[in-house]
Protein backbone atom coordinates (compact mmCIF):
# COMPACT_ATOMS: atom_id res chain seq x y z
CA UNK A 1 0.00 0.00 0.00
CA UNK A 2 1.59 3.46 -1.03
CA UNK A 3 2.07 5.53 1.81
CA UNK A 4 0.33 9.02 2.07
CA UNK A 5 2.81 11.72 1.72
CA UNK A 6 3.53 13.68 5.26
CA UNK A 7 4.06 17.21 5.87
CA UNK A 8 7.83 16.77 5.87
CA UNK A 9 7.29 15.31 2.76
CA UNK A 10 5.29 18.74 1.39
CA UNK A 11 7.98 20.44 2.82
CA UNK A 12 11.10 18.93 1.46
CA UNK A 13 9.49 18.78 -2.57
CA UNK A 14 9.63 22.74 -2.40
CA UNK A 15 13.71 22.58 -2.36
CA UNK A 16 15.50 23.67 -4.87
CA UNK A 17 18.01 21.42 -5.01
CA UNK A 18 18.47 17.03 -4.84
CA UNK A 19 21.76 16.43 -2.35
CA UNK A 20 23.91 14.13 -4.05
CA UNK A 21 23.06 11.12 -1.35
CA UNK A 22 19.49 11.69 -2.39
CA UNK A 23 20.63 11.36 -5.98
CA UNK A 24 22.67 8.34 -5.49
CA UNK A 25 19.84 6.37 -3.14
CA UNK A 26 16.64 6.96 -5.70
CA UNK A 27 19.28 5.64 -8.38
CA UNK A 28 19.71 2.31 -6.68
CA UNK A 29 16.17 1.57 -5.73
CA UNK A 30 15.50 2.10 -9.29
CA UNK A 31 18.00 -0.43 -10.65
CA UNK A 32 18.01 -3.54 -7.18
CA UNK A 33 15.75 -6.32 -8.29
CA UNK A 34 13.81 -5.85 -4.90
CA UNK A 35 11.51 -8.44 -5.84
CA UNK A 36 14.46 -11.25 -6.74
CA UNK A 37 16.58 -10.44 -3.45
CA UNK A 38 13.77 -10.62 -0.66
CA UNK A 39 12.62 -13.80 -2.96
CA UNK A 40 16.55 -15.01 -2.07
CA UNK A 41 16.26 -14.22 1.69
CA UNK A 42 12.96 -15.54 2.28
CA UNK A 43 13.29 -18.82 2.96
CA UNK A 44 15.67 -18.51 5.81
CA UNK A 45 14.00 -15.17 7.32
CA UNK A 46 11.94 -16.11 10.34
CA UNK A 47 8.27 -15.88 10.60
CA UNK A 48 6.67 -15.74 13.99
CA UNK A 49 3.21 -16.25 14.86
CA UNK A 50 3.60 -14.99 18.52
CA UNK A 51 5.01 -12.30 19.33
CA UNK A 52 6.21 -9.26 18.19
CA UNK A 53 5.70 -9.45 14.32
CA UNK A 54 9.31 -9.16 12.65
CA UNK A 55 10.43 -6.24 10.38
CA UNK A 56 10.10 -7.06 6.75
CA UNK A 57 12.50 -8.20 4.62
CA UNK A 58 12.69 -5.70 2.22
CA UNK A 59 12.73 -2.93 5.70
CA UNK A 60 15.90 -4.74 6.95
CA UNK A 61 17.46 -5.60 3.37
CA UNK A 62 17.58 -1.69 2.87
CA UNK A 63 19.16 -0.30 6.09
CA UNK A 64 21.59 -3.59 5.68
CA UNK A 65 22.46 -2.12 2.33
CA UNK A 66 22.73 1.42 3.23
CA UNK A 67 24.62 0.61 6.28
CA UNK A 68 27.49 -0.96 3.89
CA UNK A 69 27.04 2.08 1.23
CA UNK A 70 27.64 4.65 3.72
CA UNK A 71 30.23 2.51 6.09
CA UNK A 72 28.42 3.18 8.96
CA UNK A 73 27.79 0.38 12.38
CA UNK A 74 24.51 -0.77 13.10
CA UNK A 75 24.26 1.98 16.06
CA UNK A 76 25.11 4.31 13.15
CA UNK A 77 23.14 3.74 10.70
CA UNK A 78 20.26 3.80 13.15
CA UNK A 79 21.13 7.58 14.04
CA UNK A 80 21.51 8.30 10.87
CA UNK A 81 18.21 7.02 9.33
CA UNK A 82 16.38 9.15 12.05
CA UNK A 83 18.44 12.20 10.75
CA UNK A 84 18.46 11.76 6.98
CA UNK A 85 15.57 12.45 4.91
CA UNK A 86 16.96 10.50 1.85
CA UNK A 87 17.35 7.54 3.97
CA UNK A 88 14.13 7.48 5.30
CA UNK A 89 11.98 7.75 2.54
CA UNK A 90 14.86 5.08 1.03
CA UNK A 91 13.89 2.59 3.86
CA UNK A 92 10.73 3.62 2.73
CA UNK A 93 9.03 3.94 6.91
CA UNK A 94 6.82 6.11 8.45
CA UNK A 95 7.74 7.42 11.79
CA UNK A 96 4.03 7.88 12.18
CA UNK A 97 3.02 4.04 11.98
CA UNK A 98 6.49 2.64 12.49
CA UNK A 99 10.27 3.14 14.10
CA UNK A 100 14.07 2.65 12.25
CA UNK A 101 14.85 -1.44 13.39
CA UNK A 102 17.53 -0.90 15.90
CA UNK A 103 20.65 -2.15 15.96
CA UNK A 104 20.44 -5.64 17.46
CA UNK A 105 17.46 -6.56 14.95
CA UNK A 106 19.89 -4.95 12.10
CA UNK A 107 22.17 -7.85 13.51
CA UNK A 108 20.52 -10.49 13.32
CA UNK A 109 19.52 -9.27 10.16
CA UNK A 110 23.64 -9.61 8.74
CA UNK A 111 24.07 -12.84 10.63
CA UNK A 112 21.15 -14.57 8.75
CA UNK A 113 22.65 -13.50 5.50
CA UNK A 114 26.30 -14.40 6.97
CA UNK A 115 24.87 -17.78 7.98
CA UNK A 116 23.43 -18.63 4.52
CA UNK A 117 25.88 -17.12 1.99
CA UNK A 118 23.28 -14.77 0.66
CA UNK A 119 25.44 -11.51 -0.52
CA UNK A 120 27.67 -14.10 -2.31
CA UNK A 121 23.76 -14.98 -4.36
CA UNK A 122 23.08 -11.40 -4.51
CA UNK A 123 26.26 -10.79 -6.05
CA UNK A 124 25.89 -13.63 -8.80
CA UNK A 125 22.64 -12.20 -9.52
CA UNK A 126 23.47 -9.08 -10.40
CA UNK A 127 26.39 -10.52 -12.65
CA UNK A 128 24.10 -12.93 -13.84
CA UNK A 129 21.43 -9.77 -14.94
CA UNK A 130 24.78 -8.29 -16.63
CA UNK A 131 25.76 -11.16 -18.44
CA UNK A 132 21.61 -11.66 -19.95
CA UNK A 133 21.41 -8.04 -21.20
CA UNK A 134 24.43 -8.12 -22.98
CA UNK A 135 26.63 -5.79 -20.48
CA UNK A 136 29.13 -8.20 -19.93
CA UNK A 137 31.81 -9.71 -22.38
CA UNK A 138 33.53 -12.65 -22.78
CA UNK A 139 36.80 -13.87 -23.59
CA UNK A 140 38.75 -11.16 -21.64
CA UNK A 141 39.94 -10.76 -17.93
CA UNK A 142 41.80 -8.45 -16.22
CA UNK A 143 43.35 -9.22 -12.66
CA UNK A 144 44.64 -7.40 -9.69
CA UNK A 145 44.25 -7.50 -6.11
CA UNK A 146 44.17 -4.95 -3.56
CA UNK A 147 45.21 -4.39 0.25
CA UNK A 148 42.14 -4.00 2.70
CA UNK A 149 43.32 -2.22 6.17
CA UNK A 150 43.06 -4.50 9.19
CA UNK A 151 43.43 -3.18 12.87
CA UNK A 152 46.46 -4.07 14.30
CA UNK A 153 46.26 -3.23 17.90
CA UNK A 154 46.13 -5.79 20.31
CA UNK A 155 44.12 -3.45 22.80
CA UNK A 156 40.65 -5.36 22.75
CA UNK A 157 38.96 -7.83 24.97
CA UNK A 158 41.34 -11.24 23.48
CA UNK A 159 44.59 -9.16 23.53
CA UNK A 160 45.36 -10.10 20.33
CA UNK A 161 45.37 -9.00 16.61
CA UNK A 162 42.67 -10.88 14.13
CA UNK A 163 44.50 -14.38 13.71
CA UNK A 164 43.24 -14.14 10.12
CA UNK A 165 45.05 -11.34 9.41
CA UNK A 166 48.02 -11.16 8.07
CA UNK A 167 51.12 -8.74 7.31
CA UNK A 168 52.71 -7.51 3.78
CA UNK A 169 54.94 -5.53 2.71
CA UNK A 170 54.24 -2.87 -0.43
CA UNK A 171 57.19 -0.71 -1.51
CA UNK A 172 58.85 0.58 1.57
CA UNK A 173 55.36 0.46 4.31
CA UNK A 174 54.26 -2.81 5.82
CA UNK A 175 50.66 -3.49 5.79
CA UNK A 176 48.18 -5.50 8.21
CA UNK A 177 45.06 -7.09 7.21
CA UNK A 178 43.68 -8.83 3.88
CA UNK A 179 43.96 -8.85 -0.08
CA UNK A 180 40.34 -8.57 -2.06
CA UNK A 181 41.42 -10.37 -6.03
CA UNK A 182 39.21 -9.28 -8.51
CA UNK A 183 38.58 -10.53 -11.78
CA UNK A 184 36.79 -7.47 -14.43
CA UNK A 185 35.70 -8.31 -17.84
CA UNK A 186 38.47 -6.51 -20.24
CA UNK A 187 35.70 -5.16 -22.29
CA UNK A 188 33.22 -3.50 -19.78
CA UNK A 189 35.04 -3.21 -16.59
CA UNK A 190 32.29 -5.09 -14.47
CA UNK A 191 33.33 -7.36 -11.85
CA UNK A 192 32.75 -10.88 -12.50
CA UNK A 193 34.60 -12.78 -9.34
CA UNK A 194 36.00 -12.10 -6.21
CA UNK A 195 38.05 -13.61 -3.61
CA UNK A 196 39.28 -12.97 -0.43
CA UNK A 197 42.54 -13.73 1.04
CA UNK A 198 45.56 -12.85 4.13
CA UNK A 199 47.65 -10.26 2.82
CA UNK A 200 50.93 -12.11 3.24
CA UNK A 201 48.81 -14.10 0.15
CA UNK A 202 50.97 -13.47 -2.98
CA UNK A 203 48.73 -12.10 -6.16
CA UNK A 204 49.47 -14.97 -8.69
CA UNK A 205 48.46 -17.99 -6.40
CA UNK A 206 45.11 -16.94 -6.91
CA UNK A 207 44.94 -16.07 -10.01
CA UNK A 208 43.07 -19.45 -11.55
CA UNK A 209 40.40 -18.71 -9.24
CA UNK A 210 39.69 -15.61 -11.29
CA UNK A 211 39.39 -16.60 -14.85
CA UNK A 212 36.67 -17.40 -16.45
CA UNK A 213 36.06 -21.02 -18.18
CA UNK A 214 35.73 -18.99 -21.98
CA UNK A 215 38.60 -16.80 -21.26
CA UNK A 216 41.12 -16.47 -23.43
CA UNK A 217 43.19 -13.51 -22.75
CA UNK A 218 44.09 -12.26 -19.25
CA UNK A 219 45.66 -9.04 -18.60
CA UNK A 220 47.98 -8.45 -14.93
CA UNK A 221 50.44 -5.98 -13.80
CA UNK A 222 54.23 -6.64 -13.54
CA UNK A 223 53.73 -8.35 -10.12
CA UNK A 224 52.14 -11.78 -11.82
CA UNK A 225 54.88 -12.04 -14.18
CA UNK A 226 55.94 -15.83 -14.28
CA UNK A 227 52.19 -16.94 -14.18
CA UNK A 228 52.23 -19.34 -17.24
CA UNK A 229 54.80 -21.04 -15.53
CA UNK A 230 53.31 -22.25 -12.33
CA UNK A 231 51.61 -25.99 -11.58
CA UNK A 232 48.57 -24.96 -11.75
CA UNK A 233 48.46 -22.98 -14.76
CA UNK A 234 50.21 -25.87 -16.94
CA UNK A 235 48.54 -28.78 -15.27
CA UNK A 236 44.96 -27.19 -16.46
CA UNK A 237 44.02 -27.82 -20.22
CA UNK A 238 42.23 -24.41 -20.45
CA UNK A 239 44.69 -22.35 -18.15
CA UNK A 240 47.57 -23.37 -20.28
CA UNK A 241 46.07 -22.07 -23.61
CA UNK A 242 45.30 -18.79 -21.54
CA UNK A 243 47.16 -15.93 -23.72
CA UNK A 244 48.79 -13.70 -20.31
CA UNK A 245 49.45 -10.42 -21.48
CA UNK A 246 51.68 -9.26 -18.35
CA UNK A 247 52.92 -6.18 -18.52
CA UNK A 248 56.74 -5.95 -17.76
CA UNK A 249 58.32 -3.96 -15.48
CA UNK A 250 59.60 -0.55 -16.49
CA UNK A 251 63.40 -2.34 -16.12
CA UNK A 252 62.85 -4.36 -18.94
CA UNK A 253 61.64 -1.97 -21.42
CA UNK A 254 65.30 0.54 -21.23
CA UNK A 255 67.16 1.89 -24.39
CA UNK A 256 70.25 3.71 -25.38
CA UNK A 257 70.18 7.32 -25.30
CA UNK A 258 71.03 7.33 -28.68
CA UNK A 259 68.61 5.06 -30.34
CA UNK A 260 66.35 7.10 -32.49
CA UNK A 261 63.80 4.59 -33.84
CA UNK A 262 60.03 3.71 -32.33
CA UNK A 263 59.98 2.07 -29.15
CA UNK A 264 57.56 -1.08 -29.78
CA UNK A 265 58.06 -2.37 -26.39
CA UNK A 266 56.64 0.69 -24.69
CA UNK A 267 54.00 0.84 -27.10
CA UNK A 268 52.68 -2.00 -26.28
CA UNK A 269 53.06 -1.75 -23.20
CA UNK A 270 50.59 1.52 -23.15
CA UNK A 271 48.32 -0.45 -24.84
CA UNK A 272 48.53 -3.02 -22.24
CA UNK A 273 47.87 -0.32 -19.74
CA UNK A 274 45.01 1.14 -21.54
CA UNK A 275 43.17 -2.00 -21.12
CA UNK A 276 44.38 -2.73 -17.65
CA UNK A 277 43.68 0.12 -16.18
CA UNK A 278 39.45 -0.69 -15.81
CA UNK A 279 40.71 -3.11 -13.12
CA UNK A 280 40.70 0.23 -10.60
CA UNK A 281 37.43 1.35 -11.27
CA UNK A 282 35.58 -1.04 -8.98
CA UNK A 283 38.05 -0.38 -6.56
CA UNK A 284 38.16 3.14 -6.72
CA UNK A 285 34.32 2.81 -6.03
CA UNK A 286 34.57 0.47 -3.22
CA UNK A 287 37.80 2.44 -1.30
CA UNK A 288 36.97 6.17 -2.45
CA UNK A 289 32.66 6.17 -3.29
CA UNK A 290 31.58 3.77 -0.36
CA UNK A 291 34.56 5.05 1.58
CA UNK A 292 35.30 0.80 2.86
CA UNK A 293 39.31 1.24 3.31
CA UNK A 294 39.30 -1.20 6.45
CA UNK A 295 37.81 -4.63 7.80
CA UNK A 296 34.89 -4.11 10.31
CA UNK A 297 34.84 -7.36 11.05
CA UNK A 298 37.55 -10.09 12.80
CA UNK A 299 37.99 -12.90 10.22
CA UNK A 300 38.35 -13.36 6.80
CA UNK A 301 34.43 -14.66 5.91
CA UNK A 302 32.67 -12.35 7.58
CA UNK A 303 34.62 -9.33 5.57
CA UNK A 304 34.52 -11.19 2.29
CA UNK A 305 30.40 -11.51 2.68
CA UNK A 306 30.79 -8.06 2.96
CA UNK A 307 32.45 -7.08 0.22
CA UNK A 308 30.53 -9.29 -2.44
CA UNK A 309 27.78 -6.81 -1.78
CA UNK A 310 29.89 -3.84 -1.77
CA UNK A 311 31.24 -5.00 -5.36
CA UNK A 312 27.78 -5.85 -6.16
CA UNK A 313 26.72 -2.70 -5.83
CA UNK A 314 29.63 -1.28 -7.54
CA UNK A 315 28.81 -2.95 -10.63
CA UNK A 316 25.28 -1.74 -10.24
CA UNK A 317 27.06 2.09 -10.41
CA UNK A 318 29.18 1.93 -13.11
CA UNK A 319 25.62 0.04 -14.74
CA UNK A 320 23.67 3.86 -13.84
CA UNK A 321 26.58 5.27 -14.79
CA UNK A 322 26.55 4.22 -18.38
CA UNK A 323 23.25 4.46 -18.45
CA UNK A 324 22.40 1.17 -18.94
CA UNK A 325 19.63 0.66 -16.09
CA UNK A 326 16.86 -0.14 -18.73
CA UNK A 327 18.68 -2.86 -20.20
CA UNK A 328 19.62 -4.20 -17.28
CA UNK A 329 16.30 -4.29 -15.28
CA UNK A 330 14.96 -6.08 -19.01
CA UNK A 331 17.19 -8.91 -17.83
CA UNK A 332 15.80 -12.21 -16.16
CA UNK A 333 12.55 -10.57 -16.09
Amino acid sequence: MEQQPTFTDIEYSTRKRITRREEFLKAMDSIIPWKSWIELIEPFYPHKKLGRKPKSIETMLRMYLMQNWFNLSDEGIEDAIYDSYAMKVFLKINFAYEQVPDATTLLKFRHLLERNDLTQQIFKDVENRLDKAGLIMHGGTIVDATIIQAPSSTKNANKSRDPEMHQTKKGNQWHFGMKIHSGVDAATGYIHTITATAANRHDIVELHNLIRDDDHAVYADSGYLGIEKRPEIVKDKHLSQVDFRVAKRPSQNRLTANYEGMNWDKLIEHKKSSIRCKVEHPFHIIKNFFKCRKTKYRGLKKNYQMFQLLFASANLVMCIRAGRQKEFGAALG
